[in-house]
């Protein structure tokens, strides 16, 4: 609310409010204050459940501002130049705590609530014949409150979220660069990532109107229940998501990344370990442009042969634990039958000839090849992830420098 103690004077409510009251009612007024004040708060608790719901501390904000708003309403009466100040005078009394714990829609119910209460004393409070010019005067002290009230929270929107903005994206950074700490968790908790899981990240080119599209992404997040932070380094437009739909909902958030991939990093168990998910999809997002054929959405494992191009060690290791490693352990030939059905321009009979089995056999073993590492040899795209993990797996067995670089000594 202190936030609204700065541009009331910039509202509708620039005008001084007029003197329509006779002097007799202004006075019965101002020494009816404090009973108008007990009789507002009783009203509210009686007729707002989320008003008794808040707490005492808060409670005792808002009926700071019934007092000073109908303090100020009494010498709006007077004809005093109270509209321009009525921010600082009467949503002055709360301070800016306020505005997140109460909505807009929430300050109207209160200030409509207190000015009910003053409406309903106008046979108590104006002397006789002045009651309509009393009515009149509490309606249009009314508008002004409304206007002042609306500005009020669009600035403290403003403001809010500009904060919010600097916030995330330096948390989003921090994240990236595994920086994440106890900082990074209390600046995260701040934006409603408390206990947000699992977690991935989703990287992709930043659009051309980036603040348009970024609001979009956000409410589009939102409805689907999933937390969302995000931010724009360069070019790169990068999204933390977070929530159980993460994965699934990826394909909905993709139309508001510009052109190209979207890669999508690995899911991850919570936030601090998002910096993982974030390397990987950076990584695939440099890799993508080495495989044409890429989908709009990609995970960044898809891209593993490609992120082995660019040098990236993880993506080497990753790579031969995925194909070479399981298929040496597996035995039964499969290793060889892949080698050969690869050497072999991917034709099942010559594989079966340089083998000395039947074709039927080399088909066999290479169904179970597929459902060992979940990639079929008779998939071109696939064929190539095998080709490049075992060639990495052939050198990782005959060179122990080239082993340890790779990471794969136990």
């Amino acid at each position: 609310m202190a936030l609204m103690a700065e541009s009331m004077g910039e509202t509708a409510g620039e005008r001084p409010g007029e003197t329509r009251c006779s002097e007799e009612t202004i006075v019965r007024l101002e020494r009816s204050i404090g009973a108008l004040t007990t009789a507002a708060n009783r009203h509210l608790e009686a007729s707002l459940p989320w008003y008794r719901a808040l707490p005492a501390q808060e409670r005792s904000w808002i009926s700071d501002v019934a007092h000073t708003g109908i303090t100020s309403f009494a010498r709006w009466c007077r004809g005093s130049d109270e509209p321009a100040r009525l921010q600082s005078v009467v949503f002055g009394a709360a301070p800016t705590e306020l505005t997140r714990s109460i909505s807009l829609s929430q300050t109207l119910d209160l200030m409509r609530g207190v000015l009910e209460v003053v409406e309903s004393r106008v046979g108590q409070i104006a002397t006789p014949g002045d009651e309509p010019a009393f009515t009149e005067t509490v309606l249009l002290f009314s508008r002004e409150v409304a206007f002042a009230a609306a500005h009020v929270y669009a600035r403290a929107y403003e403001r809010r979220g500009a904060w919010d903005a600097r916030l995330e994206s330096l948390v989003v950074d921090a994240l990236v660069r595994g920086d994440a700490d106890e900082d990074v968790a209390l600046r995260a908790n701040a934006l409603g990532w408390a206990d947000t899981a699992p977690v991935l990240v989703a990287v992709g080119r930043s659009p051309g109107r980036a603040d348009v599209e970024m609001d979009a992404l956000r409410q589009a997040a939102a409805r689907r229940r999933l937390a969302c932070l995000l931010a724009v380094q360069g070019r790169t437009l990068i999204a933390v998501v977070g929530g159980p739909e993460a994965r699934a909902s990826v394909g909905a958030l993709a139309e508001y990344f510009g052109e190209g991939p979207v890669v999508v990093g690995p899911v991850v168990p919570r936030l601090f370990a998002a910096g993982r998910s974030a390397r990987a999809a950076l990584s695939g997002l440099l890799a993508a442009p080495a495989w044409p054929g890429a989908p709009r959405i990609v995970d960044a494992d898809d891209l593993l042969p490609e992120r082995v191009l660019l040098g990236e060690r993880p993506a080497r290791a990753q790579l031969v634990e995925r194909t070479f490693t399981p298929l040496q352990a597996a035995g039964g030939g499969l290793l060889e039958t892949v080698e050969a059905y690869l050497a072999s321009g991917r034709v099942l009979e010559a594989a079966a000839r340089s083998l000395f089995v039947h074709a039927n056999t080399v088909r066999y073993r290479l169904g179970r090849v597929a459902e060992l590492v979940g990639l079929d040899p008779m998939t071109p795209r696939e064929a190539h992830t095998l080709a490049t993990g075992i060639a990495l797996g052939r050198l990782a067995a005959s060179e122990p420098r080239f082993r340890r670089s790779l990471h794969l000594e136990r």
